[in-house]
């Protein structure tokens, strides 16, 4: 008997990367500094507050900017990927990848943001990993800006807050869009944009020691970035009409600590911020939860003439998103023991099992995600990162057993078949992140995502050289099967 599968013919499989994390080569090929170059490694036993060693402030930025080298800065060389994308990309044809989901540096085309003309040896570099991708019939999924800016923008601006970024961001997404014309079809303007929030100098390059309302700050930034999605995604239909342009959503979906009326508000509540990004990408306006939101937290959102039109009209063709793990919400957060996540915590939930990095593993809040969005936005919808954390064991024959990672794989997987079974149209999933690469939260490399290992430490000693785990053997014949060697 042929096995059947729950996937659609054209189901987009693959697995994604982030350039800040992935590429190096800071010093080369004409880039200029980016702000994720501004984030030194620190080992874990020597902070405490993730989320403060993930901000820089003006002074910490003034030393790095001192600082030349890559050495301790491991953004700056990442996996080497500018000089090693070829090798990578044939494993990515081994593995049998529908599509890739990479990330543009925006400091690669305009090296301090402010340039009229681009930095034409930056945009000959896409050319030439897209010009791979197709050589292996692999389709490029394109994000312009993943945790990555030109750092001139944060100190000459103070990031995402300055509406003056609308324009050189919109004149940026135009340069791409024109030069990879029928290269790249399928585009994603901002990563998790509602990182800006949760952090604001890795998605929205604020400096918050300017600050004097920082929440304000955050989401005057946000606001920005919606509108420059916006003229992003009216450029795009311009230049080719083949294009779809997706956003891109940090999901958190939050379940009640309890069944109190009052604790299903607080995840209600919860869920409702969350999806205000969605909200506004999709539906073409914000959500009315926003305006009481605003005027209880002493923000006041300054909106031009136009720009509620320009959202109105210009709304995205896909959502995208990442899902790790689910929350939990209470009216009264002090009842109950929190587990620690990297960008940001959560009360336990005593139904779930957590990872090394205390996240909770819970597939079935997969299912859960997709069957919510579609029925709130039925547009069609993209799993772009998932996947598992973990330290990996090197074997003495060099190998690497991670069924745990085959196993995290497997069971949410299966978990999006169940979705499609449901009725949600979802277009595809990419593992995050495909081959070992640095963390955007701690700059470490012992927290491994990938299928693909690559020799190297949390301080950059190693050969880079690259090898196979026994998951990459698992998600080929997966891909090989569309799905169907879940069953």
């Amino acid at each position: 008997m042929t096995k059947t599968t729950m996937f659609p013919a054209g189901f987009l499989w693959g697995g994604a990367i982030a350039a800040s994390q992935a590429e190096g080569g800071f010093d080369q090929g004409g880039r200029g500094m980016s702000t994720s170059d501004m984030v030194p490694y620190v080992n874990k036993k020597d902070y405490t507050d993730l989320s403060s060693q993930m901000s820089r402030s003006s002074e910490a930025i003034a030393e790095a900017m001192a600082h030349k080298s890559a050495k301790g800065y491991p953004k700056r060389y990442g996996i080497d990927f500018y000089n090693r994308y070829k090798e990578d990309i044939a494993l990515f044809a081994e593995l049998g990848f529908k599509t890739f989901r990479m990330s543009i540096s925006w400091s690669r085309i305009f090296p301090t943001g402010m340039e009229t003309e681009p930095n034409e040896e930056g945009l000959r570099y896409y050319d030439s990993v897209f010009d791979e991708l197709n050589k292996y019939g692999i389709e490029p999924l394109v994000t312009m800006s993943h945790y990555d800016m030109p750092i001139h923008l944060s100190l000459e601006y103070g990031g995402w807050k300055s509406r003056k970024v609308i324009d050189l961001f919109v004149r940026y997404a135009e340069t791409l869009l024109t030069r990879y014309k029928g290269k790249v079809k399928y585009w994603l303007t901002f990563n998790e944009i509602n990182t800006t929030i949760i952090e604001p100098y890795t998605g929205g390059g604020l400096i918050m020691d300017r600050e004097s309302n920082p929440r304000e700050a955050s989401y005057q930034a946000v606001h920005h970035q919606f509108v420059a999605s916006a003229l992003a995604t009216k450029a795009a239909r311009a230049i080719d009409p083949n294009v779809q342009v997706g956003c891109m959503l940090a999901r958190m979906i939050h379940y009640p600590a309890t069944s109190s009326p009052d604790d299903v508000l607080a995840a209600q509540f919860e869920n409702q911020l969350n999806l205000l990004h969605t909200d506004v990408q999709v539906r073409g306006a914000y959500p009315p939860i926003a305006k009481r939101y605003f005027a209880e937290n002493q923000i006041n959102l300054v909106m031009e003439q136009g720009d509620e039109e320009i959202l109105r009209q210009h709304t995205v063709d896909f959502i995208s998103f990442s899902y790790y793990t689910s929350l939990v919400a209470a009216a009264d957060p002090s009842k109950y023991g929190v587990t620690g996540g990297n960008l940001y915590s959560t009360i336990k939930n005593p139904n779930l099992p957590v990872t090394q990095w205390g996240w909770h593993l819970d597939p079935v809040g997969l299912r859960t995600t997709l069957k919510d969005m579609y029925d709130r936005y039925q547009v069609p919808l993209f799993i772009v990162e998932n996947g598992l954390g973990a330290k990996d064991t090197l074997e003495s024959d060099g190998s690497i057993q991670d069924d745990y990672r085959i196993d995290y794989m497997r069971q949410h997987i299966h978990q999006i078949g169940e979705s499609i079974l449901d009725g949600v149209d979802v277009m595809g999933y990419t593992v995050w992140g495909v081959i070992d690469i640095v963390s955007a939260s701690t700059s470490e490399m012992s927290k491994r995502y990938g299928i693909i290992y690559v020799d190297q430490d949390d301080e950059g000693n190693g050969t880079l050289n690259r090898s196979k785990k026994k998951s990459f053997d698992w998600y080929k014949n997966l891909i090989a099967t569309n799905g169907a060697s879940l069953n």
